[in-house]
């Protein structure tokens, strides 16, 4: 997808957000947060709205980009910063982010694509092996800023 269509639309999707404290973005079933992080170039706070799941080590996501060849700017930015902040609702916290590797990202993976099938078909189209991180409460606070 045209990047700065992807731009636009990221933009009509955090701020309908922050307006609804999430209550009309993504659908029925589905969770989605917005993550707040520092650009790893810029350093300037980056939202997105991303979804995830919920597990007993902390809250998972993945970086399927749609199915696009490359990792989204978002994981990239969370990958280098580590820290981030993430609002469910209108609830804020911020949290520590830890990518996941070998056998603990693909036992991971496969708990996404069980909860989340259509997940499956991005994976195909990327032709790449999905970044996922798990967030847990803690970090420093990062300037929702934008």
């Amino acid at each position: 997808m045209d990047r700065r269509l992807t731009r636009i639309g990221n933009r009509l999707g955090v701020g309908l957000y922050r307006r609804t404290n999430g209550r009309l973005v993504g659908y029925p079933a589905v969770d989605v947060l917005l993550l707040t992080v520092p650009g790893r170039r810029s350093g300037r706070s980056r939202a997105t709205c991303v979804r995830f799941l919920r597990t007993a080590d902390g809250l998972l996501l993945w970086g399927t980009a749609s199915g696009s060849p490359r990792d989204p700017d978002w994981f990239r930015n969370l990958r280098a910063a580590g820290t981030a902040v993430v609002r469910i609702g209108r609830e804020s916290v911020p949290v520590r982010a830890r990518e996941l590797l070998g056998p603990e990202r693909d036992t991971a993976w496969r708990l996404v694509r069980q909860e989340l099938p259509q997940v499956n078909r991005y994976a195909r189209r990327s032709g790449r092996t999905i970044p996922v991180a798990v967030l847990r409460s803690g970090g420093d606070p990062v300037v929702d800023d934008q």
